[in-house]
């Protein structure tokens, strides 16, 4: 069978790879539609610092059921729909022993610490997969990055009366949105890209400030009648951010930390104890956040399908990483279509 393969920094190429079969309590899937996440993109940078070259990317994964292992429940049928959920879970480290699997202290992600899904088939974990027959096949392969960023939301307990802000509007940032807007909440997104404004704003948002060109601190607060925002969820993964996200949150209020800083970050930490902030970290998703984001993708589909900037045919997946390269701060989402030459 044929994958995409990350083969050196900054190399891809569809390859000839073993062909996937199932073991016990296995699945094997059909690989329909793979989203391209930051993460894929780091590993294609040489900016992963936790994956290993070659690497099959992907993790935002649509499939069907073609063959099951003969301890594979029932339910899981031939020709049925699934939504891959891409983490493991050991069971047995503290996240795991306190219900957190999502945080799982040795968790190996599918297209990160081992191949993923960008090949033709992928055998799972018939546990790793949620069954739905009622989303698009491209829509699959929506809700795990839509996922993250409800889970954000769910990490802040987003209550109908609070003003949210969201740094960066990348997939995940996009996803804190939605769901902090299913929630009732008023949303502002801080977005440095122009050309994102009209769909955010579509999507429900209320504000977009750009802070290349705005003074975000003084946006917020003549926004919140000078308060600052209840929480603050930052998904863009830079020292600045992470620090200015202390400085627009309310007093009492929450920041939520969904990006990933790659440099050391230094902060005047009065302000931690002057407004008493709750400030969390957020990883991954749990299967409530997969099916809350299948919920809005049942109601709101069309909107979100102008999440989708690209999609590239399967002959042509190899060149989709240059392309993301070249327009990252104007693309919401780039998808690679597996059913299509």
């Amino acid at each position: 069978m044929e994958a995409l393969v990350i083969t050196e920094v900054g190399q891809s190429e569809i390859q000839a790879v073993a062909e996937a079969n199932p073991g016990a309590g296995e699945v094997l899937l059909q690989v329909n539609h793979v989203g391209l996440c930051g993460s894929d993109l780091n590993t294609y940078r040489g900016a992963n610092p936790l994956a290993e070259l070659p690497r099959i990317p992907g993790h935002e994964i649509g499939a069907t059921i073609l063959a099951t292992a003969s301890d594979v429940p029932a339910e899981f049928g031939i020709g049925k729909q699934v939504i891959v959920v891409p983490y493991t879970e050991c069971g047995q480290c503290s996240s795991c022993r306190k219900g957190r699997t999502n945080a799982c202290r040795f968790n190996k992600t599918l297209g990160v610490q081992q191949h993923g899904g960008m090949s033709e088939r992928l055998a799972v974990k018939h546990d790793r997969l949620i069954l739905n027959d009622t989303l698009p096949p491209h829509r699959l392969a929506l809700v795990e990055p839509l996922s993250v960023g409800f889970h954000a939301v769910g990490r802040a307990s987003v209550q109908a009366d609070d003003t949210v802000v969201v740094l960066g509007a990348g997939m995940i940032g996009v996803g804190a949105m939605i769901g902090a807007l299913q929630r009732g909440a008023r949303v502002i997104a801080v977005e440095v890209s122009d050309s994102k404004k009209d769909i955010l704003l579509g999507l429900g948002v209320e504000q977009v400030i750009n802070p290349l060109s705005e003074n975000l601190e003084e946006r917020v607060n003549a926004l919140t009648h000078g308060d600052g925002a209840d929480v603050v969820i930052e998904a863009v993964g830079l020292p600045e951010t992470f620090r200015g996200a202390i400085d627009i949150a309310c007093f009492a209020g929450r920041v939520v930390y969904v990006g990933y800083a790659k440099a050391e970050v230094s902060y005047d930490t009065k302000y931690f104890n002057l407004k008493e902030l709750d400030i969390f970290g957020s990883r991954n998703a749990t299967r409530q956040d997969f099916h809350d984001v299948v919920r809005y993708l049942e109601a709101h589909g069309a909107a979100a399908d102008t999440l989708i900037s690209r999609v590239f045919p399967w002959a042509q997946a190899d060149q989709a990483f240059d392309y993301w390269e070249s327009v990252r701060n104007t693309t919401f989402k780039v998808m690679i279509d597996l059913t299509h030459e």
